[in-house]
């Protein structure tokens, strides 16, 4: 748990939300994130006070939370009945101890969350700030939702789970939206808030040098290739089983572990010294044909080369698009 209090801290330092051993009032409501924050706060030697504003939505959950607070964090509580929507309610816990620097326990599940729903309501690729206008810091910005619960079980640190959240917009892309797109990519979380990070992505650095030789799988089939200065789109390679279409080339065989790929720089026939590049000027292949050309291999060994080099169990058929 000290990697994530350090990474913590070094977040504070780089944004200069906090000063060093300074005063803070946490904002709590009971659950994991801002427990999480109110105890690495504590853990890291700043002044730490707590604070939880009682909405009284949800009636004896309400006071039950506000007791928890105030017997696990010393909070002060303060009852704000009235409001009717979550921006109402946002308003009225940023309307207390504006005379303090306040500290929220926003994560970047809630930043991926924010950024979702103010791409479909405005259009804006909007985040969550690490300093609001009003001076609210945000020290947990670099930590997923998992990890402060996670954090919170290690340390033994009770929190409490708050049901209701599902009812709301934010409960909605997390139990129902955000799902579904990580099953469109698995990344999708990450992707979200690269949108606010303005964090370079790898296909961005892959194209950010011209220094020795980089691939990367792009998803979908597709693979970009770095050759120093030059760069490439291929297929990704797949297992020959039964068979494949590749380009203009069909391609089948029976024989084990082979599989289909592009050609990549070195590549030899299989028990010869021959370099494929060599293959490719006898046969009089144009350079701009042979980062897509087939071939069949088994491990880093070339077996054939469809239309020109065959092998015995490996066949080739060229076909019309």
């Amino acid at each position: 748990m000290c990697v994530l209090r350090d990474s913590v801290e070094k977040f504070i330092r780089q944004q200069e939300l906090i000063p060093p051993g300074g005063a803070v009032t946490c904002l709590v409501s009971g659950g994991a994130d801002s427990s999480c924050l109110w105890h690495v706060l504590t853990a890291l030697g700043y002044r730490v006070s707590a604070l939880h504003v009682n909405h009284g939505l949800r009636g004896a959950d309400s006071d039950d939370d506000a007791r928890f607070c105030a017997e696990c964090f010393g909070a002060e509580v303060v009852d704000a009945p009235g409001g009717a929507t979550e921006d109402d309610w946002r308003d009225l816990r940023y309307s207390f101890a504006t005379d303090r620097l306040r500290a929220t326990g926003h994560t970047a599940s809630d930043q991926v969350e924010t950024v979702l729903y103010r791409l479909v309501a405005s259009g804006a690729a909007k985040g969550i700030k690490p300093r609001r206008e009003d001076g609210v810091v945000r020290p947990l910005l670099t930590l997923w939702r998992e990890e402060t619960e996670a954090y919170c079980r290690a340390e033994g640190i009770e929190f409490r789970t708050d049901e209701s959240n599902r009812d709301t917009k934010r409960g909605l892309i997390r139990e129902e939206i955000l799902p579904r797109l990580r099953e469109l990519h698995p990344g999708a979380d990450r992707n979200l808030l690269r949108l606010v990070e303005d964090r370079p992505s790898a296909l961005d650095e892959l194209l950010a040098s011209t220094a020795g030789s980089k691939r990367l799988d792009l998803g979908g089939g597709l693979t970009a290739v770095r050759e120093y200065d030059r760069v490439w789109v291929e297929q990704t390679p797949v297992a020959l089983s039964g068979e494949v279409r590749w380009g203009e080339w069909r391609i089948a065989s029976e024989l084990p572990g082979l599989k289909v790929r592009a050609w990549r720089a070195g590549d030899r026939l299989a028990g010869r010294s021959k370099k494929i590049q060599d293959v490719f000027v006898d046969a009089k292949i144009p350079r701009s044909a042979r980062e897509s050309w087939p071939l069949v291999v088994r491990g880093d060994d070339v077996v054939a080369v469809p239309g020109i080099v065959e092998a015995e169990g490996v066949l080739v058929e060229r076909v019309a698009d």
